[in-house]
């Protein structure tokens, strides 16, 4: 009997709604990211007049998500960057040379006289020459092998951050193969949250930036004016500082009192600091800040300040035991640890409830307050919005002339049932485009390359269907069952099929990157509306009008 459950037409009809709506946006993009801009700006604390203006642009009750426009649509920067790992290993040796110093200075009746080859340091080596009593290299060893510290990797673990050795008169330290290859990941990280931290300020949507091999990082800005200036954003320094915490706020509304500022937390939504508005050391004392473990074998933090930064850091916790003080990162307060004791020598740890992978994280965000190293561009593009406009309007043409051939297809080969088909059709681009915009995906060329594919494909499971439904139409004894025949025969083939295609989008959005993996997302996404429109929404069109029109015959 050719009849659907009541609930099952509702819940179709239900999903249809949902997809259409969460694809409405897209018909009014500018004013809906405008309104997005507006809404993101207002709960930054930018409450103004214009903001609450452009926030009513679009109502608050509607959903708001847009498929975003990859950089090949939009227009703006491409960049691919190199990062100089040599400066991070230099910068390692050249912080370890004074604690090398005191350490040896504490036994000079043993060791004598010491004398650092400063050049060495270029080549990632540090070297400390025994000037009076070279035979007392075995102790210099001792001494300095007391400074190591294991390395906070989980492949690291057993291994020490650096090793020393004897070259004829000469104390050779190198870092060992597990710390570089530590060091590397973390500066790599390092250098990946200050370029993005750099970029979200400027306001730009739907950034890529990643990690490319080794030590190369890929950074394309979809809307910005041209590679020169994503090159100055990213050279811009970011504001670390430590300043003393007066206490919790409210809200960002509160008064702070005079000479106070109020900062919201960076990981903790809806918290906020009262601080004091003059820091006690800022980020360009900071030398050094490292992942490593307390006394008890917990991951922990511990940093390293200039002199100066030093001395004040320690007037300032000798004089404030007990009470917290807080990290702050372009005016967002990273961590607020209370001071146990007092901090001399310009070096500190930081306690807390950490994972390996956060105290590491924390360490890159304290260490944010410049690039870790340098960069060299290997390659740089400016794409200009004129050649985005054309790609829009060539994937315009060729979505539009697919769609209407199609369209004239369906009908053409099955009349009424093709009408159907094509209202299917329709939908199906439809909740494409509210699947897409629900998860904010980035649409780029290839993007619409897989939209094409898709209203290609999209027929399909209605051909099949249309095909069976001929054929038992030949041996069914009416039309009604010659449609739940065709159905029901056709299914596992139009399973099979889209199965298939469906498991070849996941190894491409796995497999792949950039380009390949918008062309991935775009397929299945529209593998499954096909499927979903054909089996469902199709047979539910016919079946109400079925049900109506109750046709003694039927031509497909």
């Amino acid at each position: 009997m050719l009849q659907i459950d009541a609930w099952k037409r509702w819940l179709i009809w239900l999903t249809v709604v949902v997809g259409l709506l969460l694809a409405m946006p897209n018909l009014f993009y500018s004013r809906v990211e405008t309104h997005n801009d507006a809404v993101k700006a207002i709960e930054g604390g930018a409450d103004t007049t214009a903001n609450r203006e452009a926030e009513a642009l679009w109502p608050g009750f509607l959903p708001s998500g847009l498929v975003n426009l990859g950089l090949d649509l939009r227009g703006g920067a491409h960049l691919l960057a190199e990062v100089r790992m040599e400066d991070v290993y230099k910068s390692r040796m050249e912080a370890l040379w004074p604690e090398v110093l005191r350490v040896l200075r504490a036994e000079r009746d043993e060791i004598g006289t010491i004398r650092w080859n400063s050049a060495a340091v270029d080549q990632g080596e540090l070297r400390v020459r025994l000037v009076s009593q070279p035979d007392a290299m075995e102790r210099a060893i001792e001494l300095v092998n007391a400074l190591r510290q294991p390395v906070v990797s989980l492949t690291g673990q057993g291994s020490h951050d650096f090793e020393a050795r004897g070259d004829g008169d000469e104390l050779v330290i190198t870092l060992t193969e597990a710390e570089k290859q530590a060091t590397d990941d973390r500066t790599m990280q390092q250098s990946l949250e200050i370029i993005r931290r750099r970029i979200d300020e400027v306001g730009t949507r739907e950034p890529t930036i990643q990690r490319q091999g080794a030590d190369r990082i890929l950074i394309q800005v979809p809307g910005i004016g041209s590679a020169a200036e994503l090159k100055d954003i990213i050279g811009t320094t970011a504001q670390l500082t430590f300043q003393p915490v007066v206490g919790r706020a409210s809200n960002a509304n509160d008064a702070p009192g005079a000479g106070n500022e109020i900062l919201p937390s960076l990981d903790q939504e809806g918290v906020f600091y009262i601080l004091e508005q003059s820091p006690v050391v800022t980020g360009e004392e900071l030398t050094n800040a490292q992942p490593t473990f307390d006394q008890n074998g917990r991951p922990s933090v511990s940093f390293q300040f200039n002199g100066s930064g030093g001395r004040k850091f320690g007037e300032y916790t000798a004089a404030n035991i007990g009470s917290p003080f807080a990290i702050v990162l372009d005016d967002e307060v990273i961590s607020a640890p209370v001071i146990q004791s007092h901090i001399g020598g310009g070096a500190g740890i930081i306690t807390g409830d950490f994972t390996i992978e956060e105290s590491t994280n924390l360490a890159v965000l304290l260490r944010a307050g410049a690039l870790p190293a340098g960069l060299d561009f290997l390659e740089e593009r400016t794409i200009g919005p004129e050649l985005g406009q054309d790609s829009i309007d060539a994937g315009k043409m060729a979505t539009i002339v697919a769609f209407a051939a199609v369209l004239i297809f369906m009908l053409a080969s099955y009349g009424l049932f093709g009408v159907f088909a094509n209202i299917a059709l329709i939908l199906n681009v439809a909740m494409m485009f509210g699947l897409l915009s629900m998860i904010g995906a980035t649409l780029t060329l290839p993007g619409i390359a897989g939209i094409v594919l898709t209203v290609g494909m999209a027929v399909d499971a209605n051909v099949l269907i249309f095909e069976r439904i001929r054929e038992e139409l030949k041996t069914a004894k009416g039309p009604a069952r010659a449609i739940e025949l065709g159905y029901e025969k056709a299914l596992s083939a139009i399973v099979d099929a889209n199965i298939t295609t469906f498991i070849t989008a996941v190894i491409l959005y796995v497999m792949g990157s950039g380009p390949v993996r918008g062309f991935a997302v775009t397929l299945g996404f529209g593998i499954i509306t096909s499927v979903f429109t054909a089996i469902f929404v199709t047979r539910l069109l016919i079946v109400v009008w079925f049900e109506r029109r109750r046709p003694k015959t039927i031509e497909v």
